[in-house]
């Protein structure tokens, strides 16, 4: 048995399957993929990893009663995230963002994973399953990996305290499968603080700047053929290291950190209209 710990849900111990999953590879290598892309470069204080949300979002599901087979699904969900997660999809140009997804199937086949759920009696089959509807729902609605990445990256921001944290998820519940607040009161905090983050934190120009460059950066290697695509599979220190072989690179991902160039970049982004990204939770006993 293993025990995990989170700032926000707290201690569990977990099953074999759990704790061997958590140990394998392909989750340990999540560790070393920022949750924000590129953030990170210019706001060194947001480092938290794709780790601690997949462990988060695992541990969420199963706070609110979710099955063996949901928490294995929300412990693997992003385990297909390419080094700098999102950045990756502005290098290809995905603007649905989900180039994780459509790799997803090739990263588990080709990992330890199934070998590891054939041992245990299950099978890979579980992982996309529609059923799955704690671990996620469409916008707008709550599901734990929408839940999780909002208030783990408002905390790490600076955008709400743990108090606050831990306040919120008291309230969480769940009704005909789907999560949902059991406050009215609730839900415009937890959606006008959802509004915050992505204007605050994603829309932040900084943040836009380390992400776009980071991303031209990249397809510039790959143009030169200092990286391959498969580079990108591993994680951020191996890709980071492969960019400063190169003098230009390394000198252009050093101009991402101090930030060069970025008061003519925020002038050509003025006039971009972003999606707007609206949640609207469920609020238990209405409909």
């Amino acid at each position: 048995m293993m025990i995990v710990s989170d700032i926000f849900y707290g201690n569990f111990e977990l099953e074999d399957i759990l704790s061997e999953l958590i140990n394998s590879e392909p989750v340990q290598r999540l560790k070393n993929i920022h949750q924000g892309g590129a953030i990170f470069l210019v706001s060194p204080h947001v480092c938290h990893n794709r780790y601690e949300h997949s462990i988060g979002v695992m541990l969420l599901v199963r706070k609110l009663g979710g099955s063996l087979e949901e928490q294995i699904a929300a412990l693997l969900h992003d385990v297909s995230h390419t080094a700098f997660s999102h950045v990756i999809d502005y290098v290809l140009q995905h603007k649905g963002e989900d180039y994780h997804e459509q790799i997803f199937e090739e990263v588990i086949a080709t990992s330890t994973i199934p070998s590891i759920l054939t041992k245990y009696g299950f099978s890979t089959s579980l992982l996309e399953d529609p059923k799955h509807t704690l671990l996620e729902m469409p916008l707008p609605a709550l599901c734990a990996d929408r839940i999780d990445y909002t208030i783990r990256d408002l905390y790490h921001f600076g955008l709400i305290d743990i108090v606050e944290a831990h306040d919120f998820i008291s309230e969480l519940g769940v009704q005909d499968g789907k999560i949902g607040v059991q406050s009215e009161k609730v839900a415009p905090w937890i959606s006008s603080k959802y509004l915050q983050l992505n204007n605050a934190y994603f829309r932040k120009p900084e943040h836009i700047f380390a992400n776009t460059k980071l991303a031209e950066l990249i397809a510039l290697g790959l143009e030169k053929g200092i990286l391959v695509l498969l580079d990108l599979w591993k994680d951020d220190p191996a890709v980071l290291s492969i960019i400063k072989t190169d003098p230009y690179l390394n000198s252009e991902l050093e101009k991402i950190k101090n930030l060069e160039g970025f008061e003519s970049f925020s002038k050509n982004q003025s006039g971009k209209i972003f999606k707007e990204r609206i949640l609207k939770p469920l609020v238990i006993g209405t409909y």
